[in-house]
């Protein structure tokens, strides 16, 4: 077992490199967390772009129940999660996070212990993991309170697991920096 955590900004080669770790193998759970978009033709096509990269053998599941994913014990195969951004986005979305009113009375605290039982399952999983984020940390403060707590609740997703992973990898402009690297083969 070994948990990757690779973060990086937009368009930095995360995913790329992400993939790259896992093409030794010939079936990959890739989990996408982004949905489906339908009215949405660039979001379509970025996509397709990602699907054409993987191999064929691959398997794709589009969910943000990462919970269950991770406490899958009956599927050996190696996961990519791709992306935690997209997942907490989908979490904030279902909490109603982006308003300040139930951000007050309620939502923080959702997003909070999704955030909680996300790090937990990730802790405890079994099955090899790598994970793409969104490095949100190193540019500009977001203009608004909700593009703020976004901010904050994935750096703060980030930081925990971090704290769980064997390796964590930094990629920026197609660069990888090992942040971590326990020596462990993953």
């Amino acid at each position: 077992m070994a948990r990757t955590l690779i973060l990086g900004g937009a368009r930095s080669g995360k995913s790329t490199r992400a993939e790259q770790l896992l093409l030794d193998h010939a079936d990959v759970l890739y989990v996408a967390t982004s949905g489906s978009r339908p009215d949405d033709a660039e979001w379509a096509q970025r996509v397709a772009l990602h699907r054409e990269r993987r191999p064929a053998g691959w398997r794709t599941a589009e969910t943000c129940d990462l919970v269950a994913v991770l406490a899958d014990r009956d599927d050996p195969a190696p996961v990519l999660v791709d992306c935690l951004a997209l997942w907490l986005t989908a979490v904030m979305d279902r909490a109603d996070a982006w308003d300040d009113a139930a951000w007050a009375t309620g939502a923080e605290a959702e997003v909070a212990r999704h955030c909680a039982e996300l790090a937990e399952a990730w802790r405890l999983t079994g099955r090899r993991v790598i994970a793409v984020s969104n490095e949100v940390g190193m540019g500009v403060v977001p203009a608004t309170a909700a593009g703020r707590r976004f901010r904050d609740a994935l750096g703060r997703l980030n930081m925990a697991l971090a704290d769980e992973s064997e390796r964590v990898l930094l990629v920026v402009a197609g660069q990888v920096l090992a942040i971590r690297d326990t020596g462990r083969p993953d």
